[in-house]
């Protein structure tokens, strides 16, 4: 029943954004920060990730690629697949939900502890709208470009530790990365990317805007609105791979 009551009140906080800018510069401008905040804080970390995954995946496909019968090539197809279907759109995007979730969720709950929305509200504003809308359009803009750069990052990674290690050189790894090549895996790891990026900011955006009591809640808030992302972003992985592939 519980589940129930906060779904109808999740669907509320969606619905409730949809309405007419008072303002529409002073959204727009609130749309670029946001996109500031979540793409460029988040680069940094993304970065790292993306070329360590890539290095670690193609060192480990090359220790289990034990048969000579199989090219040497293989194991850069298998680190590009990897890197685009799974790796970048998944295990990115879940670093994600902890950088950007738990910021969206502690600065609305902040808000919210403070009366700062109650205020806004009394002002005649549409909270959901002016602090809600932005922060999801955001994601959804940003964050599919993040993982497009993953995925650069994570076949650069591998490229890198196979070469540097003497698995394979380089031509042969760009060869591999030719073969084979699937344009559909780039849609398939774009529609993850987009459906992701709403999940990571709408589910916080709903425990942070709806807490209630004090700082020890907006903590609570925050941590929940974390673990539910994730557990729905592999819900949604798993949904996606069955209807998708």
């Amino acid at each position: 029943m519980k589940f129930l009551t906060e779904f109808g009140r999740y669907l509320l906080l969606l619905r409730g954004m949809f309405s007419r800018p008072e303002n529409a510069k002073m959204y727009w401008k609130e749309f670029m920060h946001q996109c500031s905040e979540i793409g460029i804080g988040s680069l940094g970390i993304v970065a790292i990730i993306s070329v360590f995954m890539g290095a670690v995946s193609a060192l480990q496909t090359a220790y289990q690629l034990v048969s000579p019968f199989i090219p040497l090539s293989t194991i850069a197809q298998i680190v590009r697949d990897t890197v685009i279907l799974e790796f970048s759109p998944t295990l990115v995007c879940i670093v994600l939900a902890g950088v950007v979730g738990s910021k969206i969720a502690s600065e609305l709950g902040n808000m919210r502890v403070s009366e700062q929305i109650d205020a806004l509200e009394i002002m005649g504003i549409n909270t959901k709208s002016y602090l809600v809308m932005p922060k999801i359009l955001a994601a959804v803009f940003v964050i599919p470009m993040l993982v497009v750069i993953s995925a650069v990052l994570g076949m650069i990674g591998g490229r890198l530790a196979a070469t540097m290690t003497g698995i394979l050189t380089a031509a042969q790894f760009d060869k591999g990365l030719h073969q084979f090549f699937k344009p559909y895996n780039v849609f398939f790891a774009m529609a993850k990317a987009y459906t992701f990026a709403f999940i990571i900011s709408s589910i916080p955006a709903f425990y942070g805007y709806n807490v209630s009591g004090g700082a020890l809640e907006i903590g609570r808030a925050s941590t929940k609105s974390v673990v539910v992302s994730c557990v729905l972003v592999l819900f949604a992985d798993y949904i996606l791979s069955a209807v998708l592939l």
